[in-house]
């Protein structure tokens, strides 16, 4: 969960910066920990059984889902009567009207939501499918919806994630095996607040990603696009150039191209150009996955800001590297 930056700005105008995944088992676990010893010394044993469950796995996620296989509860005890007892006092604090320290109480509540939802993901993840990927798509929009509902009437979210995450997986083949994201859940959610999904595409270039999960980023060439593909389609009809598309709904009467389904790259934190002939891409009916679509024909790998710390152990795995 990361800091809210405010810098003195009123109340009303207010920006922050929040994580929205689960990729912080361990780290979660001990913030709750941390704070429980500070304010609520009757959640400590709670806390440090969830502690004690997943000593033994040496921060690996891989070592703990593996070894669901084997007691397939796992660490789910501790960890939901963690949780249960930190929404309880948040809501008796919420009663009583308290207001001592509400962004410290949301931020361990938000905690102890990633730690139960980092497990579940983990336990999930070794018996394959789309369980896994639901998980975590689920806890992120529900993150949202607390981020909100936290900081009151008004306002407003930027999400930044992967095509595959925001684009509407009911558009795509995605829906076929059972999968749905981010973006499909907060249409389902707030389609009368104004969610606006918008996509991102690229004939060739550039792009910082890795080979595979938890390995080092690097600046990679990415390939001509597949020929039929979306990015293929305009790069033919934009040659060099750029383009912002932003469609109504024009039912039977919309050209028929709106209504077809074309292949779409797909690039996120693991990308293999080496197997964009079978693999990279995700059949879309582009009007139906975005509201807004963003074509450049070559793009750039940025540099990143912060420096990349290696061997967090945090893998996702289905599909790969989004």
């Amino acid at each position: 969960m990361a800091a809210r930056a405010q810098h003195g700005a009123a109340a009303g105008e207010r920006v922050g910066f929040f994580g929205l995944d689960v990729y912080s088992l361990w780290e979660s676990l001990h913030a709750v920990l941390d704070h429980v010893r500070e304010h609520d010394p009757d959640q400590v044993e709670q806390a440090l059984a969830a502690c004690r469950c997943f000593e033994p796995y040496a921060r690996d996620p891989q070592s703990y889902a593996l070894a669901t296989q084997v007691v397939p509860a796992g660490c789910q005890a501790e960890v939901v009567s963690l949780l249960a007892g930190l929404r309880e006092r948040a809501g008796r604090r919420r009663a009583a009207g308290a207001d001592g320290g509400p962004a410290a109480e949301f931020t361990v509540r938000q905690n102890a939501e990633v730690l139960a939802g980092a497990e579940r993901y983990y336990r999930a993840m070794v018996r394959g499918g789309p369980e896994s990927w639901n998980i975590r798509d689920h806890h992120m929009a529900d993150t949202l919806d607390r981020l909100t509902a936290h900081h009151g009437p008004g306002t407003k979210a930027v999400v930044w994630e992967h095509n595959t995450h925001v684009g509407d997986a009911r558009a795509t083949d995605m829906a076929d095996a059972g999968m749905v994201n981010v973006g499909q859940l907060l249409r389902e959610r707030h389609a009368t607040e104004g969610v606006v999904l918008v996509g991102f595409g690229s004939h060739e270039g550039t792009v910082v990603a890795a080979q595979q999960w938890g390995l080092p980023p690097e600046t990679m060439e990415v390939p001509p696009a597949r020929d039929g593909s979306v990015e293929d389609l305009l790069h033919r009809a934009l040659p060099g150039g750029s383009a912002l598309f932003l469609w109504e709904d024009g039912g039977e009467a919309a050209p028929a191209w709106r209504r077809e389904e074309f292949d779409h790259r797909a690039i996120g934190v693991v990308y293999r150009p080496q197997a964009e002939r079978w693999g990279n891409y995700v059949p879309t009916v582009l009007t139906d996955r975005y509201d807004i679509f963003l074509y450049l024909d070559r793009t750039r790998a940025l540099a990143p800001l912060h420096r990349y710390e290696h061997g967090t152990g945090e893998e996702e795995t289905y599909p790969t590297g989004q």
